[in-house]
């Protein structure tokens, strides 16, 4: 790339960080104000969780007596996963200026990661809800990140290469592959998996405190003040990563393919209404959802994994 291709790639992608960082609290407003009225209440605001947030980046972080460095460092890392994602998956252009950082292969590595060290601090408070939230969390993450890879491998089989651009430039080049059985059943497999890996129903329910139901709640139980902040604006951020991949790679329409300053606002708009529209389901969808008994989690996983490997298989027998 030229000179100024890098400057606008680097743009590009600071672009990115700052639509998930800003947008993604306002993207759970919006779920929960659509669940709420759904549910027939009148709602906080879609602007409630960026107040919370700001309420929360203004008090102290308390930690508990003989947690570890581990307990302390797990926010950062969790939010710098979550900025670095944000900034090399193709959410609003495919040029990036880190040439390979978004293989399939290495942002499903990082996502884990993030994953990984929150299940860590959760064991390393001593508590029996941190414990059993991180048990239930690796048990999802199991079966998970194994379905995102396949599901996305599926799709990359037809271009000939994993990294996240060159699959959304090839869906770009030829739309009617959407279509194709491959991309179907990855989609319905990645479906699944973006309701279990932000805890939503009926893998969890975000709204509980139950010692019973919860896993993601569980693990953060003992975090406080800014470090809650953290936590939760990554798992924000993670939530509108994981629908942004998703429709843009299944609706690629409105990425941009190039660094024209043109593109680059078309493809921040598209990106934001495609995420809110979904987003939206989501919350509608979980309205008329309950949650699944614990043992019947890895049931559903386990059926979107077989879709992925039906993905995969159709996507060299049937191309």
């Amino acid at each position: 790339m030229s000179a100024l291709e890098i400057v606008g790639a680097v743009a590009a992608s600071l672009t990115q960080v700052a639509v998930v960082v800003i947008g993604a609290p306002y993207l759970t407003g919006l779920m929960r104000q659509v669940r709420a009225r759904m549910e027939g209440r009148a709602g906080p605001g879609i602007g409630q969780p960026a107040r919370d947030l700001r309420k929360l980046m203004g008090k102290e972080a308390t930690r508990p007596e003989g947690s570890s460095w581990v307990f302390g460092a797990a926010p950062f890392v969790l939010m710098a996963t979550a900025v670095f994602l944000a900034a090399v998956i193709p959410f609003i252009s495919t040029v990036s200026p880190l040439a390979g950082a978004s293989d399939l292969f290495a942002v499903v590595a990082i996502l884990m990661l993030g994953t990984v060290s929150l299940t860590l601090a959760g064991l390393d408070t001593g508590t029996a809800f941190g414990g059993m939230g991180a048990s239930r969390e690796v048990t999802v993450l199991a079966l998970a990140e194994p379905t995102i890879l396949l599901a996305v491998f599926a799709l990359s089989v037809r271009v000939g290469s994993s990294d996240l651009g060159d699959i959304v430039e090839g869906t770009l080049a030829s739309p009617n592959q959407l279509f194709w059985p491959a991309s179907l059943l990855a989609a319905v497999a990645f479906a699944v998996v973006i309701v279990a890996e932000t805890g939503r129903l009926p893998v969890d329910n975000p709204a509980t405190h139950l010692e019973l139901t919860m896993m993601h709640e569980a693990m953060v139980l003992e975090y406080s003040g800014r470090d809650l902040a953290m936590v939760e604006l990554a798992s924000a951020m993670r939530l509108t990563i994981l629908l942004g991949l998703g429709v843009n790679l299944f609706v690629p329409w409105g990425v941009a393919t190039s660094v024209n300053p043109a593109a680059l606002l078309l493809g921040v708009v598209a990106l934001a209404v495609k995420v809110c529209l979904l987003g939206a389901a989501l919350a509608a969808f979980e309205v008329f959802m309950a949650k699944l008994r614990l043992f019947r989690v890895p049931e559903l996983l386990a059926g979107s994994l077989l879709f992925a490997l039906l993905a995969v298989s159709a996507s060299f027998f049937l191309a």
